[in-house]
């Protein structure tokens, strides 16, 4: 049988939050994280993950709309990876942190200076 690669990112995506300082931790536990096979969305086309929703830094009674989620597109991370588990756990891990990055308010810059 074949790896399992949702249940291997959501494995590694519960590791990497609990590396998290306490209260990321916290945060990051309150927002819903997705995986699907493929982005349902033509905009997504190509994307590792998204962040869809309201970042903490800005006020969601402004723009009302569906609640924060993180979402990672396994087929994507899998061909990212060539299909090597090592280094799809490195792509699952670093692709949360970015998306978990947008949550906290950081925008594309501010992500990649980081180093996400």
């Amino acid at each position: 049988m074949g790896i399992d690669w949702s249940a291997a990112a959501l494995t590694e995506i519960e590791r990497t939050v609990a590396r998290l300082p306490a209260e990321l931790q916290l945060i990051a536990r309150a927002v819903p994280v997705l995986v699907m096979d493929h982005p349902e969305l033509e905009e997504h086309e190509g994307l590792l993950g998204c962040f869809e929703g309201h970042s903490l830094d800005t006020d969601p009674g402004n723009s009302p709309g569906l609640p924060s989620r993180i979402i990672l597109f396994i087929a994507p991370l899998v061909e990212e990876a060539e299909a090597d588990p090592e280094i799809f756990e490195e792509e699952v891990r670093i692709t949360y942190l970015h998306e978990l990055g947008h949550l906290l308010g950081w925008d594309e810059a501010e992500v990649e200076e980081r180093g996400l």
